[in-house]
């Protein structure tokens, strides 16, 4: 039995999506932070973890990112889940003057939440937040999370689909010890950062148009180290062991302060 590690209570969409990735018998092992779920598989407690790594609306969750700056951990493949947010609660629409949830989710669901001028109030946990509103037991009081979510704590769905936009996908990253083989359709992650002297992310990118890789995104993320300085976040197509993609590496490895493969995978398509 495979055991994978996710953030969250029973029901959360990083749970959804570790089933839909693996499409098959797993046991998954609930955590309460980002960082504990890295540790669990970094640890042998579990062979993979699963991370969220950037939203359709919301864009990129940027704790996941700073997290795989430091973990040993690699990157073996990605999946993308579709989103499909509920309001629940024991109360009617027009109850309701409150709502809980993860802050990603309320900003996905901005929309709904200013037409029925609910306040919001930040949870750890998507399907966390069904928790806290079963305890509470208020009708005044509702929250944000998935269908499945409800079902497992028993609480009504209010309301369905109600995202500011319903193409609304979470890409997430599964992570373990071990490399993913190449395979015809794959994808690479990097990280690096650079000298602050012109044209040095210029000569970086560079190497991609030489190489005609294509550049699927690029982010930057504070260091923490260092202030305005950045670490940039780069997925490109292609596979760390082709012969091509090696030899592009090292060179942008040279024009790099820091630079880290997180690891290849099989390119993920939306469900």
């Amino acid at each position: 039995m495979i055991h994978v590690s996710f953030q969250g209570e029973r029901g959360a969409y990083s749970e959804a999506a570790a089933k839909l990735f693996f499409n098959e018998e797993i046991e998954t092992v609930p955590l309460a932070t980002f960082a504990e779920v890295l540790e669990s598989t970094s640890s042998d407690k579990t062979e993979y973890a699963i991370l969220p790594v950037e939203n359709s609306l919301e864009g990129s969750v940027g704790e996941s990112y700073d997290l795989l700056y430091s973990t040993s951990l690699n990157a073996t493949g990605e999946v993308y889940h579709r989103i499909e947010h509920c309001l629940i609660g024991i109360g009617k629409i027009d109850e309701i003057d409150t709502v809980y949830s993860h802050p990603q989710a309320l900003g996905q669901c901005r929309q709904f939440i200013e037409k029925h001028n609910m306040k919001t109030i930040p949870a750890y946990d998507t399907a966390g937040s069904v928790k806290i509103i079963k305890e509470l037991n208020k009708s005044n009081c509702a929250c944000i999370a998935s269908k499945i979510a409800a079902e497992i704590y028993d609480m009504p769905v209010i309301s369905e689909n109600i995202a500011n936009n319903l193409n609304n996908y979470t890409r997430f990253l599964v992570l373990s010890k071990e490399n993913s083989p190449e395979t015809t359709n794959d994808k690479t992650s990097i990280i690096f950062s650079i000298k602050h002297e012109p044209g040095s992310l210029y000569r970086i990118i560079e190497n991609f148009h030489k190489n005609n890789v294509n550049l699927t995104k690029i982010e930057s993320r504070p260091t923490k180290a260092n202030t305005w300085e950045y670490n940039f976040y780069v997925d490109f197509e292609g596979h760390a062991n082709n012969p091509k993609i090696s030899e592009m590496l090292k060179k942008i490895k040279q024009e790099t302060l820091f630079m880290k493969t997180l690891g290849s995978y099989h390119s993920a398509k939306l469900n």
